[in-house]
């Protein structure tokens, strides 16, 4: 009696299960690289483009401030208008001379106030008063005020019309029983006020007369000088006496 051998090859769920996931392995990681190769191809063609326009820097040589060029802002000009500057004959300008009627030449014409207004006030481009119907220039004046020791003669010297303080008599002074008298020289405006004071002759005591003196003078008001109709400047001199009396 013949037997049937038969080839036994093990196959199961074990072995269903392993290449199972070998494959899906492999499948997983196909997947990624067809996801990410669109990112990977994008990238390096942005990266070989951008390498392509890199322009080399520059390089600008100074070797010295002369060289530098000036700012468009300041090389900028803006084109002034043309302006038609009229063809004016000159006259002619002479200063007469007397010589004999023999000699006589050429007739001298002397220019008018018109013609000498048209050559001292050019009209064009350059003529900042152009079309200007008058022009005021005030410059101011301002007053002047003599030195201490300067002269200035005046018809009308000033006179003092009050003084709001009196010399106030020092207290060492009166402690000690001294008398004295300073010499001022107040300098008046042409407003009659006091702008300065100094001593010209001092009491020759340290106890207080010239700093009394001052302060009163400073205090005063005047009718101011006339010179020529018009009030000046000027300086008086006057004597202020400290006694205590008996």
């Amino acid at each position: 009696m013949q037997s049937a051998t038969f080839a036994y090859s093990p196959y199961g769920a074990f072995e269903l299960k392993s290449s199972y996931q070998r494959l899906m392995a492999y499948a997983t990681l196909f997947a990624a690289l067809i996801a990410t190769a669109p990112v990977i191809g994008f990238n390096l063609y942005q990266s070989l483009k951008a390498a392509e326009e890199i322009v080399p820097p520059t390089i600008i040589v100074i070797d010295g401030t002369v060289n530098i060029p000036p700012p468009p802002s300041i090389t900028r000009t803006t084109p002034h208008p043309r302006v038609n500057i009229p063809d004016l004959a000159l006259p002619a300008i002479g200063i007469p001379t007397p010589v004999p009627d023999a000699e006589v030449t050429e007739e001298v014409r002397f220019a008018t106030r018109e013609e000498l207004a048209d050559l001292t006030t050019p009209v064009g481009e350059d003529n900042l008063f152009a079309g200007a119907d008058s022009i005021v220039i005030n410059a101011g004046q301002e007053e002047y005020f003599p030195g201490a020791n300067e002269f200035v003669s005046a018809e009308e010297q000033p006179v003092r019309i009050e003084c709001t303080a009196q010399p106030v008599y020092p207290e060492m002074a009166r402690l000690t029983r001294v008398n004295g008298s300073v010499w001022v020289k107040a300098l008046v405006d042409k407003y009659g006020k006091v702008r300065d004071v100094v001593i010209a002759k001092p009491s020759g005591s340290s106890v207080g007369f010239e700093e009394a003196a001052i302060a009163a003078a400073k205090t005063c008001i005047y009718k101011p000088a006339i010179q020529n109709g018009n009030s000046v400047a000027i300086w008086v001199t006057y004597e202020v006496k400290f006694s205590l009396g008996r």
